[in-house]
């Protein structure tokens, strides 16, 4: 009997199968990360504003910390599905190992610098002298969690390479509950106070990052993988995150020149933008996931030498990524009323909001497309041009940004130049694309 041929339809349809299976999954463990700081936040806030201050200094200061290593996951996506694609199981496994261990690694070297440190960093963060030791105390606590927190995110690029987001959901929610209940019974019922949070979370993320090895370590043996470090293969989980350490070092240099131009308009424009950023963020979790998508399964391809396909699935995820960047957009314009009494009741602030959130909205589809392609390119293993793609962006944003008090326009003008970010992005990503320079196919780039 003759098969059918397939049609690009069938072919669309095939990637939209693949896309929602894992973004969705990967959308729900975004989603659960920053809720380990809203429990810590809920929980710390009732013994006192100076706990809850040195809550806020301890966990900026940690947040940046791991954000900037989270080229763990990205690259070892990227690395593992091409071997998947492949069809080499056990070599995907042992790079994933090889990303394990750089984790372990560079865990043990942060926890060196923070512990002694703990202090001047608390102070250089601008700590009052009341929030300052509730801040170092976590912190230095804490700082003893960050190998696991980065084993998690190594083994978390592993299992997304082996096309599987489901288990990342089911830990991070299992992690979420276990680090409500620990801060709970460690704060209160053992009265440990901010203490109590900071062991809290260490707890619940080494028992993540102990699942997650169990997991890989059991898939090691059936494949027969070698589970022992290998410092060739470490150095080149190294190498291959470098690019993308540039790439995450800009976009946070971003974020934080944005951060104080916005400080120099006044507190209500200030009060305004933390909420327009933190709405952004939000937003940026759903267009994340697809891209968490395309990172598994543009590898994937690539290391089953099928370019074609994988240009078929950018194209898709591009048009997944502008739908769902349009639907946001609509989202925010008309949720605006009821979402900024939820962090205000100042008419100032919300006046100086509202402009600000419809820029916002408009630039969804943008964002959209910048976060697909980010994550096509980062599966593709092409780290190298996206660094020196964000350090193009950041060379353009950042008289932008500071032009702002002196020629005026407020917030409005700020998230203008927001937007003009993320449009250079767009460009080059879009540039990049287009050229199929990043279409490298075989088990390695």
């Amino acid at each position: 009997m003759t098969q059918a041929p397939v049609t690009p339809r069938d072919t669309r349809r095939q990637h939209d199968r693949e896309i929602v299976t894992l973004a969705v999954p990967a959308f729900g463990a975004l989603v659960a990360e920053p809720l380990f700081v809203m429990a810590d936040s809920a929980i710390v806030g009732h013994l006192g504003t100076a706990q809850l201050a040195g809550l806020g200094v301890a966990s900026a200061l940690l947040t940046t910390a791991v954000s900037v290593f989270v080229f763990l996951a990205y690259a070892t996506t990227a690395a593992v599905a091409r071997r998947v694609g492949a069809g080499d199981l056990p070599a995907a496994i042992r790079q994933g190992m090889d990303g394990i261990w750089l984790a372990i690694l560079l865990g043990a070297l942060v926890i060196t610098v923070v512990l002694p440190t703990a202090p001047a960093l608390v102070d250089l963060f601008g700590a009052s002298h009341t929030a300052a030791p509730y801040a170092t105390t976590y912190l230095r606590i804490s700082a003893l969690g960050i190998p696991a927190m980065l084993v998690v995110l190594a083994s978390t690029g592993v299992l997304r390479g082996l096309q599987d987001t489901k288990t990342p959901l089911y830990v991070a929610v299992a992690g979420f509950v276990a680090n409500a209940a620990l801060n709970v019974g460690l704060v209160y019922g053992v009265g440990l106070g901010i203490a109590g949070s900071a062991w809290g979370t260490v707890i619940a993320q080494c028992g993540m990052a102990a699942v997650y090895l169990v997991v890989v370590v059991r898939g090691a043996r059936r494949h027969g993988a070698s589970l022992r470090p290998d410092s060739a293969g470490i150095r080149a989980s190294a190498q291959a995150g470098a690019p993308l350490l540039v790439r995450t070092l800009s976009l946070r240099a971003i974020l934080m020149i944005a951060t104080a131009v916005a400080a120099r308009l006044g507190d209500a424009d200030i009060a305004a933008h933390q909420i327009a950023l933190s709405l952004w963020s939000l937003l940026a979790f759903a267009l994340d996931a697809i891209a968490i998508a395309g990172q598994a399964i543009i590898g994937r391809y690539l290391g089953a030498d099928d370019a074609e396909g994988a240009r078929q699935a950018c194209r898709r995820m591009v048009e997944w990524g502008v739908a769902v960047g349009v639907v946001l957009g609509l989202v925010v314009v008309l949720a605006r009323p009821v979402f900024l009494p939820l962090f205000t009741s100042d008419s100032a602030v919300k006046d100086v909001a509202l402009p600000a959130l419809v820029i916002v909205a408009l630039s969804q589809p943008i964002c959209g497309v910048v976060f697909v392609l980010d994550g096509v390119l980062m599966g593709a293993g092409d780290g190298p041009y996206l660094a020196k793609a964000m350090l193009v962006t950041l060379a353009i944003f950042t008289p932008a940004a500071l032009l702002v008090p002196v020629l005026g326009g407020g917030l409005t003008a700020l998230w203008a130049a927001m937007t003009l970010m993320m449009t250079v992005r767009m460009l080059t990503l879009w540039l990049r694309a287009r050229s199929g320079r990043w279409l490298v196919t075989g088990a390695t780039r």
